[in-house]
């Protein structure tokens, strides 16, 4: 049966609310309320860091069918506020699984509300626009949970890339291995790590704030601008970081957030989408061959420019462009090797269309070795 337990809600910050049940008690919980396309890994898309702050509403109409495992996870615990659902598999099947998602969210104390129209939820965030919500125990929003949702902050102007962060620096990879890249961690999904180690390179990870002479003092061969939650342009403590070491020729590679970040330092514009790109099936273009990538992509914000220029960053050129909204998609420095992309190469969930552009990074290390550029 769907949505069988107590009454539970989700309200929207412009008075929409959709009605649903909870099999639990959970306190009230604030959020930006977004929606993702996935149909499968839902896992991985709780576990990812740029979902920090935020209540996910899965569009697919079933999910916890396969239940949950330890090998998948994107970081060590749920980085999602709360979930939305159709329908909670009442059990779960997979030779892989060590337990339900239901009692894993629970054990987490993550609020999961089911029975809610989904589908009509996420056709009002796509007219409407991503926003604050909330999702409480009861009937219908009482004036208590309305004055809560007033006073939770709007995600624009908020810097969680400092939540996200590494506590410490430390080193992942083969400690002999050819190549040693540093990777500024704004949120960073485990399997970036993965990626990275396996094309031989050890990855020492600094947090967000680490500076420009830590940076140089690790001697790095490349700089990895990792992805993450909330507004680019708070970030600003970064950005300076990054002008200075891209300027200075270290080769760098920046995915979601750190794509955005990499813009800005190069004198770019970011913009908040009205409901932005979750899900792992988004179009995008690549302008140099005329290639269609299907992408796996989780992002509010966006880099401001149009099919071949983006305004204040002469330096850079549009590399790759979304095919449903022209969004720009990938950036790539004129002269010097760095470059970014907006969508998740290394995917998890999603499509591996795009898993060459970590070759594409290490071919940079490559080259920096050989000739010092």
């Amino acid at each position: 049966m769907i949505g069988s337990g107590s009454k539970a809600y989700v309200l929207l910050e412009d008075g929409a609310w959709f009605s649903g049940t909870a099999r639990r008690s959970f306190l009230e919980t604030p959020g930006e309320v977004v929606f993702t396309t996935n149909l499968t890994g839902y896992q991985e898309v709780f576990t990812d860091p740029s979902y920090v702050g935020q209540i996910v509403v899965m569009t697919a109409p079933m999910i916890g069918n396969y239940g949950i495992n330890e090998e998948d996870l994107e970081s060590e615990k749920p980085q999602v506020r709360g979930v939305i659902v159709r329908e909670l598999s009442r059990t779960h099947s997979s030779w892989r699984a060590t337990g339900s998602l239901e009692q894993w969210l629970s054990d987490r104390q993550i609020p999961i509300v089911e029975g809610v129209d989904t589908r009509r939820l996420t056709r009002h965030i796509r007219s409407v626009g991503a926003m604050r919500g909330i999702v409480a125990r009861g009937d219908a929003p009482s004036e208590d949970v309305q004055a809560r949702l007033e006073a939770s902050p709007s995600m624009e102007g908020l810097d969680l890339a400092s939540q996200a962060t590494c506590p410490a620096e430390h080193s992942v990879g083969n400690p002999a291995a050819k190549y040693h890249v540093v990777a500024l961690d704004f949120g960073m999904k485990a399997n970036i790590l993965r990626m990275l180690t396996a094309l031989d390179c050890r990855v020492t990870v600094v947090p967000a704030s680490t500076g420009t002479d830590r940076i140089r003092a690790l001697d790095p061969d490349g700089l990895f601008l990792s992805n993450g939650p909330g507004d680019p342009a708070a970030v600003d403590y970064a950005i300076p970081v990054i002008k200075e070491l891209v300027e200075s020729s270290v080769s760098t590679f920046g995915i979601c957030l750190g794509h955005q970040l990499l813009a800005l330092a190069l004198g770019a514009e970011t913009v908040k989408l009205p409901y932005g790109h979750r899900g792992g099936n988004h179009p995008v273009r690549d302008l140099a061959t005329g290639q269609v990538l299907i992408t796996s992509q989780n992002h509010g914000f966006a880099v401001r420019g149009t099919s071949n220029v983006v305004p204040g960053a002469k330096q850079l050129e549009v590399t790759h462009r979304n095919l449903n909204d022209d969004t720009v998609e990938g950036v790539r420095h004129k002269d010097l090797p760095a470059f970014g992309v907006q969508y998740h190469p290394e995917a998890s969930p999603g499509p591996h269309d795009a898993r060459n552009h970590f070759r594409e990074f290490v071919q940079t290390l490559d080259r920096q070795q050989v000739t010092g550029y």
